[in-house]
């Protein structure tokens, strides 16, 4: 008995697909994309309909591969061409997809939000950014919830409004470049003081005056409207304006707080490269800008070298060993310690003199704990 293969005929089963939906005149109609494409085509970056859609058909149930019926396709769009009903659906419908794909969506323009905060404002202390890190669990503190219909921008401004309400958060200065005519000057400077802009620098060439500022993003229209007004010319030279150097999430402890932050277990780690650093000879090479000296050590038979080149920290003023011990060093308590005392202009300790400052916070930790 021979064994014959049935397959339906109506029904189209489609795999990896991405759908999208509109409902129009009580109807529901679905076309079958790849993913990832839908997005591309929306913003303009694929132009080729044949690499969005996977097949141009109108569907009425792409999961059960039901065809939209004809008479409801021109009772909807007044036409039954499939090309075009497609590329309508394209453009207005809704894109379903799936639970972890739109939470990688979110997660990502959760990412870009917290982008551009970081981008726009700076501690009011250092005027330095914040990290990504810190925006984003300070965004997690304030339950902060991603809008998938909103820009990001929209959002991110909506984000700083709301962080400056419980956390010391600055947005970054705009850096403008005015020209005014010289009897203008007097009264643009007087405006710039009102609004507490700081003045960079001031040039004079002929009859024109050229000032390079400081502002608040917010006061940018009201300093346009200002310039025009006198007939001048403005020009951004900066739109946030950031303290060059590193930064670090550290640096942005409270000073009083930082030693009941910092683990007494960590110490070990310092104890054991305090050890190591008495147990060697240095003898640091004069002229050397890279920070690099040679360890004196005793050379092995047969051989005439016994130097080894070791990394120094300009930070805590200290050779650290090798490029293992280099990389350790950095995660170190010690190393911190410094840099928190680097952003303040205190100048390095040593290791002996951290880990008594070390003990001493951790002591005022606990007194501070217990007080009543």
């Amino acid at each position: 008995m021979s064994k014959t293969l049935v397959q339906p005929i109506g029904q189209k089963r489609l795999t990896n697909v991405a759908v999208v939906r509109l409902k129009k005149h009580g109807n529901r109609f679905e076309i079958a994309c790849y993913k990832n494409k839908v997005l591309s085509w929306r913003s303009g970056v694929e132009k080729d309909l044949d690499e969005v859609l996977q097949s141009q058909t109108v569907y009425s149930n792409v999961s059960k591969g039901v065809l939209a019926k004809s008479k409801d396709l021109i009772a909807a769009f007044g036409t039954d061409d499939q090309s075009k009903i497609c590329l309508e659906i394209l453009d207005k419908g809704e894109l379903q997809v799936a639970g972890k794909e739109r939470e990688s969506q979110f997660s990502s323009q959760f990412r870009d939000i917290a982008t551009i905060v970081m981008q726009k404002t700076i501690n009011p202390e250092t005027q330095r950014p914040y990290t990504i890190s810190m925006i984003e669990r300070l965004m997690h503190e304030i339950h902060f919830a991603v809008d998938p219909n909103s820009s990001s921008k929209k959002q991110a401004l909506e984000v700083i409004r709301e962080l400056q309400k419980h956390y010391p958060i600055n947005r970054a200065p705009m850096r403008l470049r005015i020209h005014v005519p010289e009897q203008r000057s007097p009264s643009v400077l007087d405006k710039l003081k009102e609004w507490n802009a700081s003045i960079v620098s001031r040039e004079e060439s002929g009859s024109q005056h050229s000032i390079i500022c400081e502002i608040e993003p917010s006061l940018f229209r009201d300093c346009d409207a200002l310039v025009r007004n006198l007939q001048g010319r403005l020009e951004i030279l900066a739109v946030n304006v950031h303290v060059e150097g590193d930064t670090f999430v550290d640096q942005y402890d409270d000073h009083e707080d930082e030693p009941s932050s910092l683990r007494k277990d960590s110490t070990g780690s310092v104890l054991q490269l305090s050890e190591k650093m008495q147990k060697q000879t240095i003898s640091s090479e004069s002229g050397n800008s890279r920070g690099e000296v040679k360890l004196n050590k005793p050379a092995k038979a047969g051989s005439s070298e016994g130097e080894v080149k070791l990394n120094k920290c300009t930070t805590c003023n200290a050779v650290v060993g090798d490029s293992k011990e280099y990389r350790e060093h950095f995660k170190s308590d010690w190393h911190k310690h410094n840099l928190r005392r680097k952003t303040r202009q205190l100048p390095p300790l040593t290791v002996e003199e951290c880990m008594a400052d070390l003990e001493l916070g951790d002591s005022k930790a606990d007194l501070k704990e217990y007080s009543f």
